[in-house]
C-alpha cells in the first residue's frame, strides 16, 4: 500500500513539474511574441525630426548601414530616447560615448572604435567621479589628505575602468568608404549609469590597493558608494 501512495504521489509531482515547464514554457513564448509585435511596431514608427534630420546629414557626408541593420534615423532616434532617460533621482540613466575608426576591413574597424568608444566612457566615469570628491570635501565631509589620495588614483585608473566596463549597448553603428577602400566605422554607445559607479569603484580599489593605501576599505562610507 504505501509501495502504490508513493508511487501516486511520484506520478503527481512528475505531472505538476510537467505543467509547470508547460506554463513556463508558453509564458515565455508569449513574452517573446509581445517583444517581437513591440518592436515591429516601433521599426514602423517615423523617427522623430531630429533623427531625420540628423541622418540626412549623414548619409550626404557618405555614411551608410551595414546590411541586415536598423536605418540610421531609427539607430539615432533610440540614441536620442536614451539621452533623455532619467533614473528616481533625475540622473541620466546611461552615459552616452562615441568614436571613430580607420580600418581595412568592416570588423577590424568597428572593433577599434568600440574600445576608443570605451576609453571615451573612462574618460567621462573618471571625470564623474573627480566632481564626486570635490563636492564631499566642499561639504567638508571628507579629509583633503583622503581627498587627494583618491583623487591621485582616480587619475591612475582610467585604464583600469575602461577595463572594468562590461558589456555596452550599440545604439548605432554606421560607415563609409574613405580613401583606398578602407572602411571609417562610427559607433554610438551607452552604459548604464548605476554599473558605471561600480567599475569605477572597483578600478579606483584596485589602485589603492596596489599602492598600499588603506583608504580602499573606507570607500563606501567617503563617497556614499
Amino acid at each position: 500500500m504505501k509501495k502504490i501512495i508513493a508511487g501516486l504521489v511520484a506520478v503527481m509531482l512528475i505531472s505538476a513539474s510537467g505543467i509547470g515547464y508547460a506554463q513556463s514554457a508558453k509564458e515565455q513564448r508569449k513574452e517573446r511574441q509581445e517583444l517581437a509585435k513591440a518592436s515591429k511596431k516601433e521599426l514602423n514608427e517615423k523617427a522623430s525630426k531630429s533623427a531625420r534630420k540628423e541622418a540626412k546629414r549623414l548619409s550626404k557626408e557618405g555614411w551608410l548601414t551595414a546590411p541586415g541593420a536598423l536605418p540610421l534615423e531609427k539607430q539615432l532616434d533610440k540614441s536620442y530616447m536614451m539621452q533623455y532617460q532619467y533614473d528616481s533621482e533625475g540622473f541620466p540613466e546611461f552615459i552616452m560615448a562615441e568614436a571613430m575608426s580607420t580600418g581595412g576591413n568592416y570588423d577590424a574597424a568597428k572593433m577599434q572604435a568600440l574600445e576608443l568608444a570605451k576609453q571615451n566612457l573612462a574618460g567621462q566615469i573618471q571625470t564623474e567621479i573627480t566632481a564626486l570628491i570635490e563636492n564631499t570635501v566642499s561639504n567638508e565631509q571628507m579629509d583633503l589628505g583622503d581627498a587627494a589620495s583618491i583623487t591621485r588614483s582616480v587619475m591612475a585608473a582610467k585604464n583600469l575602468i575602461s577595463q572594468s566596463i562590461g558589456r555596452v549597448i550599440v545604439v548605432s553603428e554606421t560607415y563609409r568608404v574613405v580613401k583606398g577602400n578602407n572602411r571609417e566605422v562610427l559607433v554610438r554607445i551607452a552604459y548604464s549609469q548605476a554599473m558605471a559607479k561600480q567599475a569605477a569603484k572597483k578600478a579606483v580599489k584596485k589602485e589603492l590597493e596596489a599602492r598600499g593605501d588603506s583608504l580602499h576599505g573606507k570607500l563606501d562610507e567617503l563617497l556614499g558608494w
